[in-house]
């Protein structure tokens, strides 16, 4: 009888985390993972969700070194991974350019305090990069026992899985990468799904999405993609009634089955080149890219190929934010837009400044959106009107998006050539 109360209480708390966030439908969602918490952890690239939504615990919306500041600490050397969060540990990569070293970390979520930097690579940076881009761009992707990270260095991009103490379990060459038209370096984040973590690999050369198994880091599947430099991570969304895995770049908006890398459909829109990761609502996708062209496209999911409509908007490093009918959207002009997601019809655009390469994150019914100069705006996720919040000004340098959970934002920043990452939450009284 006391061990039928225990599953009554603990399929309750479950059912009380999942309503909070709603868990990925179909197979590979948070929920398929027992060691993480849809509302308390932020375990990969946009959260629990893979499309920037956290739980609907509040969070202070404004945040400074003197608001609602619980910690901060330096983060040596450079990158653009951003804060993962899982338990009582914050994760992110880094890189020493000068002495060419890559490192995985780890911070105490309570204090802040470093517990263990483990450097994962030594040597064979490519010669050049984007001004814009880092050796440590890609996010680290934990599975509750396991992190996974991507580097692009000795002209192959390699995964790595390490336990969450830092010890190295297995790293891979996924394939071989080395650009030559456009040597801007490497950026998508690893794609947890099921018993896999997928990687893109995509450049003037020989591309492909590779899916490892997450245990061996063996090859479980590899998918050609057309020789044309992009960076977008991949994502899997629920979408049309099943996972789709999802990628825009080399003039495109892609699916594929991530469970064998087939493709479902494939339709020409956005451009060349993208860096967001795509997301979506129940029927339909969003994309934008880039370069060398500017464009927004919404696509139906269904296999139709059917464009529902496109604009002249150009969100290139930054990903978009799909919520409740509606898209978000940040462009390289500094202006804020609200498009329904059913025909584009602007809903209203709003001029902040200021040049983005961060993606937003909502939380608790606010988006949190900063641009390349530190400014992290935060404003209400409703179609009616820019609804600013707030206008917070944290570093004076960008890239990083943030990670909200468990009622804390966690940033990373730079300011004056120095890289930090902050906790912010509502302080106890």
């Amino acid at each position: 009888m006391m061990r039928f109360y225990t599953r009554m209480l603990l399929g309750f708390i479950l059912n009380c985390a999942l309503l909070a966030v709603p868990a990925m439908a179909g197979e590979g969602g948070i929920a398929d993972f027992p060691g993480l918490s849809a509302t308390t952890d932020w375990p990969w690239w946009r959260g629990p969700t893979r499309d920037g939504v956290a739980s609907n615990t509040p969070v202070p919306t404004t945040l400074s070194d003197t608001e609602n500041l619980l910690w901060k600490v330096q983060v040596p050397g450079r990158g653009h991974s951003s804060p993962i969060v899982v338990g009582n540990r914050v994760y992110l990569t880094t890189a020493l350019k000068a002495e060419q070293k890559h490192f995985v970390l780890a911070f105490d979520r309570t204090t802040g305090a470093k517990l263990w930097q483990e450097q994962v690579n030594q040597g064979a940076f490519p010669a050049r990069n984007h001004s814009k881009n880092t050796e440590a761009t890609p996010s680290v992707a934990c599975d509750g026992e396991r992190l996974f990270t991507t580097f692009y260095h000795h002209d192959m991009v390699e995964t790595l899985a390490l336990s969450v103490d830092g010890k190295v379990l297995w790293k891979k060459k996924v394939a071989p990468f080395r650009p030559k038209a456009y040597e801007y370096g490497y950026a998508p984040s690893p794609l947890i799904y099921q018993n896999t973590v997928i990687v893109t690999s995509e450049y003037d050369g020989d591309s492909f999405i590779s899916a490892l198994d997450r245990a061996t880091g063996d090859q479980v599947w590899q998918t050609k993609r057309l020789p044309m430099i992009s960076f977008s991570s991949p994502v899997v969304g629920h979408v049309a009634g099943k996972d789709q895995l999802l990628l825009s770049g080399a003039g495109r908006v892609s699916s594929y089955d991530p469970a064998k890398g087939e493709p479902l459909w494939s339709v020409l829109g956005t451009t060349l080149a993208t860096c967001g990761t795509m997301v979506w609502d129940d029927k339909v996708v969003f994309a934008s890219g880039g370069f060398p062209k500017a464009e927004t496209v919404a696509v139906v999911a269904d296999g139709s190929n059917k464009v529902l409509w496109k604009n002249n908007q150009k969100c290139y490093e930054q990903s978009m934010l799909a919520h409740d009918g509606h898209v978000y959207a940040f462009n390289d002009q500094g202006i804020m837009f609200c498009w329904r997601g059913t025909d584009g019809k602007e809903m209203w655009r709003q001029r902040l400044g200021g040049l983005v390469s961060a993606s937003p994150v909502l939380a608790n019914g606010n988006i949190y959106w900063a641009n390349e100069s530190g400014t992290l705006f935060v404003f209400k996720a409703t179609p009616e009107k820019y609804d600013q919040l707030a206008k917070n000004q944290i570093g004076d340098s960008s890239f990083a998006s943030p990670a909200i959970c468990g009622g804390q934002v966690f940033l990373r920043v730079a300011k004056d050539g120095q890289e930090w990452l902050y906790c912010f939450g509502n302080k106890s009284k």
